[in-house]
């Protein structure tokens, strides 16, 4: 299957304009957050330290008791949420840390007593607990990871093609991260949507990914510069014309549309099935990719071109004013 030949480069305004419509509600809904959490993104026990427990009851139990139950037993703030665990109902409570290990297990043991008392027979299937300590080293390492592998890419970037290749494939990329993140911040603010160490790995996999078909892009685009100035004649009118930067952009982008949407595509229907059939512990993980897919996908055909071809008109432009400006002097 062949796609029709898309004029992307000359309706760069347009796509422009779809990312800020995307970026801007995102940049608002951190700011936002900041407020509200004193974070970009209402963090999970992750970072804040809690437990996560997981329970089956022999007897169907309403999910709004159970939050009744966690805020009489003091874990205020706690979320509860029902999984399918082999075929069979769960309840998975995550719940914020307490002041000290010791109220942590006393509070524990009186909510597994309320439970018992309350909703008859369970059987506790898993209690993961992550300390306060814990979580600012998993979100420090994460940010941290994120940088190394940003200035990496420069390098890489950087070394294979031209100083502004590797420019704009980095605003590129931060446009996919700032997608990611504004969303997951509005999330959190309707939804009460946490992240976690999986949402840093979520981010990192969306760059790679982003980057990788972004690069395919501008391969393609080294390979046909030296069409640059070339000689084309329009069937229609016979009229001789020369092929500028943004022509040989136009068309490298589109020589690599199909592949780019394929590629994305078989990734979208494998996230989409985990989406549908997977747990509850990695939905928001497979939605983070299914977002960052999106993006990294959209950002590469529309965004990255699309850049360097103004930043190149702009620096042409720049240089025959300065051109005319010295001719006049003289």
């Amino acid at each position: 299957m062949s796609f029709p030949k898309v004029d992307i480069v000359n309706y760069r305004a347009i796509w422009f304009g779809i990312s800020l419509a995307v970026t801007i509600p995102g940049i608002i809904a951190v700011v936002l957050c900041f407020v509200q959490f004193g974070a970009p993104l209402k963090p999970g026990i992750d970072f804040t330290g809690g437990s996560i427990m997981q329970y089956q009851f022999t007897k169907p139990v309403e999910l709004q008791a159970i939050r009744e139950t966690l805020e009489q037993g003091g874990f205020h703030g706690s979320q509860v949420q029902e999984a399918k665990i082999g075929g069979d109902r769960v309840i998975v409570m995550r719940t914020k840390a307490a002041a000290s290990d010791k109220d942590d297990e006393v509070q524990k043991k009186k909510l597994d007593a309320t439970l018992l008392q309350k909703f008859g027979e369970y059987h506790l299937l898993s209690r993961d607990k992550v300390s306060g300590v814990v979580g600012p080293e998993l979100l420090s390492s994460g940010l941290i990871a994120l940088f190394v592998t940003l200035g990496a890419m420069v390098l890489y970037i950087g070394s294979r093609f031209q100083y502004d290749f590797a420019v704009w494939a980095i605003v590129a990329l931060f446009h996919d991260v700032l997608v990611l993140v504004g969303v997951f911040a509005i999330l959190g603010l309707v939804f009460g949507t946490e992240v976690d160490s999986l949402f840093i790995s979520a981010i990192l996999t969306v760059v790679g990914f982003s980057v990788h078909d972004t690069i395919v892009v501008f391969d393609r685009v080294r390979e046909n510069m030296k069409f640059v100035g070339s000689r084309v004649i329009d069937p229609s009118t016979g009229n001789e014309t020369r092929k500028t930067f943004g022509d040989v952009a136009n068309d490298s982008v589109n020589q690599t549309l199909a592949r780019s949407i394929y590629t994305s595509l078989t990734v979208i229907i494998t996230l989409s099935a985990l989406y549908i059939f997977g747990g509850v512990t990695t939905r928001d993980f497979v939605l983070a990719m299914l977002i960052g897919i999106f993006s990294g996908t959209y950002s590469s055909i529309f965004n990255a071109s699309c850049l360097l071809v103004w930043w190149r008109e702009r620096k042409a432009g720049g240089a025959k004013s300065a051109k005319a400006a010295a001719t006049a002097t003289a």
